[in-house]
């Protein structure tokens, strides 16, 4: 055991930028920064997410309901030791500014989330179950991306639960050209779990586990080594980077809020779950356009029940992969055989592309030839997403993307981009 502790500490010790950013070696006594998750993805992201879209209903009317009551500094402290944590959850007046924060400015944002975690909770208490972990780390999207699953961070963090490619990597997720598991909210929550559970083995303590989950464990044991070899997280607290010292009290934060949102006149938005969903494995390359033409199914939806693709190529050819359906779709895809695969995987070099001017309303057509455009651009529309566009322009959206130096998903309406 004391062998395997050893490898394990001297694993994660090099994986010095685990999450979400570079940090300076600061020791400042500046107010701590907010967590990235709390400050990149704004309601009109969580809103234009196909899930949120698709089963969540009253929304507008559910945005700010109420206003935000105060309470004594007794009342918060009683109802974050009642929750029933394995985690402490103290109160202080840093955990306060965090509770107003998301009570406060946030509220739209939690009534949106409080939705989605219909969505997303099942499988992330699965999976921190399964390695036996805390059910309230469940919470930890919530700052990591707002629980939006295509988030990227500055850094280029990616997911749900904001991985880093080398972390990624060293829990299992594959992340190439094609593939980004980082975005597949099952694999990446087991890789979380996993994660958590390791940083637990290394500390001891879950709140330097949680903020070593955000900064790296090399940078938590620093700050241990400049504090005397204090082990308590707000004993550490001046000696860790910025976000970090942020980090924690907004996990409790987050804790308290979904908790006790009614208390502060917060409306979560109401919900129609998801229809039942089945898997099958691919052992052949096919792309979605025509899974979709066979099975009548959108292609938005495929990719959003398969957000680990980075294209509309499924690529079976390399190894198995796995395709998430409505349950009712998966008999026509089986009905269809092998002539779901008939058309290849990958189109000519030399296409033609419908590129449309949607300021003038209208269109014309151009030739292509290996991805040379015309350098033409539409302009976002109210409702457009990225696969819209994309789609009306016979365009993969990650070309979309490189096109216009895009690293999220994010569009607002009135923006210009280029399409190919």
């Amino acid at each position: 055991m004391k062998t395997r502790l050893f490898t394990l500490t001297c694993t994660l010790l090099l994986a010095l930028t685990v999450h979400a950013q570079e940090y300076s070696d600061t020791n400042d006594t500046d107010e701590a920064l907010l967590p990235e998750g709390m400050q990149l993805y704004e309601l009109d992201s969580l809103l234009n997410d196909w899930m949120t879209r698709n089963y969540l209903t009253n929304v507008e009317n559910c945005l700010s309901t109420g206003v935000n009551p105060v309470f004594d500094h007794e009342t918060y402290a009683q109802r974050l030791s009642r929750l029933p944590n394995v985690i402490a959850m103290p109160y202080n007046e840093t955990v306060r500014k965090y509770i107003d924060r998301y009570c406060e400015r946030l509220r739209p944002s939690i009534s949106i989330m409080l939705g989605a975690c219909n969505f997303y909770n099942p499988i992330f208490e699965e999976a921190l179950e399964s390695y036996q972990v805390p059910l309230e780390l469940r919470n930890l999207p919530i700052i990591e991306s707002a629980l939006h699953p295509n988030a990227v961070s500055r850094a280029g963090a990616v997911g749900l639960w904001q991985f880093m490619i080398g972390t990624a990597k060293r829990y299992g997720l594959e992340v190439t050209s094609l593939i980004d598991e980082r975005k597949d909210p099952v694999k990446a929550s087991y890789a979380a779990a996993h994660m958590l559970k390791d940083l637990y083995e290394i500390f001891g303590d879950w709140t330097l586990a949680i903020a070593a989950y955000n900064c790296g464990p090399g940078n938590v044991s620093k700050a241990i080594r400049r504090s005397g070899g204090k082990k308590d997280f707000w004993e550490i607290y001046p000696y860790l980077p910025a976000e970090t010292r942020g980090y924690v009290p907004a996990f409790i934060a987050a804790n308290y809020v979904m908790s006790y949102y009614c208390d502060h006149n917060i409306c979560p938005v109401g919900t129609n779950l998801p229809q039942a969903t089945d898997t099958l494995l691919l052992k052949k390359n096919v792309r979605m356009e025509q899974i979709a033409a066979t099975c009548d199914i959108t292609i938005e939806e495929l990719r959003a029940l398969n957000p680990q693709y980075r294209t509309t190529l499924i690529p079976g050819d390399s190894h198995d992969c796995i395709l998430r359906m409505p349950a009712e779709k998966i008999n026509a895809f089986i009905d269809a055989g092998d002539s779901i695969y008939a058309k290849p995987a990958y189109t000519a070099a030399i296409r033609e592309t419908v590129l449309t001017d949607e300021d003038s309303g209208k269109s014309g057509k151009s030739r292509s030839r290996r991805g040379r455009s015309s350098g033409r651009t539409v302009t976002v529309k109210k409702g457009d997403t990225l696969s819209d566009i994309a789609r009306r322009n016979k365009i993969s959206v990650s070309a979309l993307k490189k096109a216009n130096g895009l690293r999220g998903d994010m569009i607002s309406i009135g923006q210009k981009l280029k399409v190919k």
